[in-house]
């Protein structure tokens, strides 16, 4: 599943009068606006270098406010500490997505860490079922990770905390996380083996349990954290110079300033970002306001170049060291598929382009041939999903088969070891329908998710092979 049409697999008039209340941070009483203090001239620049440090955290926020503050909202998880399990396949029916997989489906949960810390519990998985939970901070960095490849399939408690806390580990705890950031969310994903594991998956989801330190510890919960009013999410808005807003409001839940970042917020504070404070965008002078709408517009501009330079998501996504200050590599990583996996748990690759550079066209019957030594390199498993374009949506087919992979039963691979997948809308024929994945009519793209990829994947050294004609 994307947030939005993606490279790989993929969520912003002034907002002075309703934020400057007292219920929009967390200090008692309304703080001041925070001053206007850059020239016009410098102002600009500060604006667009600001954006594209905000961007990953707006579109993050937008998913915070719509899963765990709105209940109107379709993706409503029921709010902060709580999972949200999806394990029904999907099929062309459902439209509501772009790039869906049928691979992992997932468990979806938001905690809330200002008052005290949280515990995943996890049970044992069995039959070597890979799983994975993915956290991510305010900033967007992959933060830790608990599943197969980094503690193992056995039954465990993981404990999640804040920057604000500094307890030792609790007895019962396999792992302490911390947090830089006092929201943070999780994106799980367990195999499902296809329609007929509906059932095995649904079990273990039931063992995924969060709950509240206190509540683990059978102690005392320490008093409750102070209320906060979320402002509305609103794109027009938050795409605007009212991202400044946004990002005001995000940053009272980080925790102080990185070292390295000392100097950037200084400058931003010069156009008025600092965490907590109100945002008065009508209290600007014209050649103020001209200057921010002007660094906006920059930095839009500056992340759709950055866009179409990426060709690869490899190193997109990771943590605060993999990332380093590169914030407009931070931003591409948001806009082309935020909640990307860090590149060592799984990649996603693939193509829309023949030998000769054309478009796939289901009317043209295609091969994919693999030789033994150069299959997917995957710990876990592969897959390979037809996808129809423009739409990305999964196709119809009479077989009703959307992906193929090593889990395909009744794959055939040649008496050497290699594989030969057949992409083409009619059927290949009885003999090689067991390695069909049906195309549509039209022009489509085949994505493949390698789970646990070996370093040749993102190093160079394998590469997907280009679909040639039959």
């Amino acid at each position: 599943m994307t947030l939005r049409p993606l490279l790989v697999v993929s969520v912003f008039a002034a907002l002075a009068a309703s934020w400057a209340s007292p219920g929009y941070t967390q200090t008692n009483g309304a703080a001041p606006p925070t001053a206007f203090a850059a020239s016009a001239a410098d102002a600009r620049g500060i604006a667009k270098d600001a954006y594209l440090y905000a961007y990953p955290m707006l579109y993050n926020y937008k998913t915070l406010y719509e899963q765990a503050v709105d209940p109107t909202a379709n993706s409503y998880v029921g709010g902060f500490g709580r999972f949200r399990n999806y394990s029904q396949p999907y099929g062309p029916e459902n439209k509501d997505i772009v790039t869906p997989n049928n691979d992992t489906p997932y468990s979806w949960a938001w905690l809330d860490l200002r008052r005290e810390p949280w515990v995943l519990t996890v049970p044992a998985i069995p039959d070597k079922r890979y799983y994975v939970f993915q956290w991510i901070d305010l900033f967007t960095y992959n933060f830790a990770y608990v599943g197969s490849r980094t503690t193992g399939d056995g039954a465990g408690h993981y404990l999640f905390a804040g920057p604000n806390w500094h307890g030792e580990t609790p007895k019962g705890i396999d792992k302490v996380f911390r947090s830089e950031t006092d929201f943070i969310v999780t994106l799980g994903r367990t195999a499902l083996l296809g329609p007929a594991d509906v059932k095995n998956l649904q079990a273990i989801q039931k063992g995924y349990k969060l709950t509240p330190l206190s509540a683990f510890e059978h102690s005392a919960p320490p008093p409750p954290a102070p209320k906060l009013s979320f402002p509305k999410w609103d794109e027009a808005k938050a795409t605007s110079i009212d991202f400044i807003a946004y990002l005001n409001f995000l940053l009272q839940f980080t925790q102080p300033t990185q070292p390295a970042e000392a100097d950037l917020m200084q400058r931003f504070a010069t156009i008025g970002i600092a965490p907590g404070k109100p945002f008065d965008a009508s209290a600007l002078q014209p050649d103020q306001r001209a200057a921010l709408e002007a660094g906006v517009a920059d930095g839009k501009a500056a992340l759709a170049n950055a866009e179409k330079q990426t060709t690869s998501s490899f190193d997109l996504f990771g943590t605060r060291q993999d990332l380093g200050s590169n914030y407009t590599t931070r931003a591409v990583a948001a806009a082309m598929g935020i909640y990307g996996n860090t590149k060592e748990e799984a990649v996603y690759v693939g193509t829309r382009l023949n030998a000769d550079r054309q478009q796939l066209l289901g009317s043209q019957p295609y091969v994919i041939h693999f030789d033994k030594q150069d299959l997917p390199p995957a710990q876990f498993f592969w897959s390979m999903t037809m996808y129809d374009l423009p739409a990305r949506h999964l196709v119809a087919n009479p077989i009703h088969r959307y992906s193929i992979g090593d889990r395909t039963q009744g794959l055939k691979y040649g008496d050497d070891g290699s594989l030969d997948i057949y992409v083409q809308h009619a059927s290949p024929g009885p003999a090689r329908e067991s390695n069909w994945l049906p195309a549509p009519e039209g022009a489509y793209d085949v994505i493949a998710r390698i789970y646990g990829p070996q370093a040749s994947v993102f190093n160079g050294n394998w590469t997907f092979p280009v679909p040639r004609k039959q």
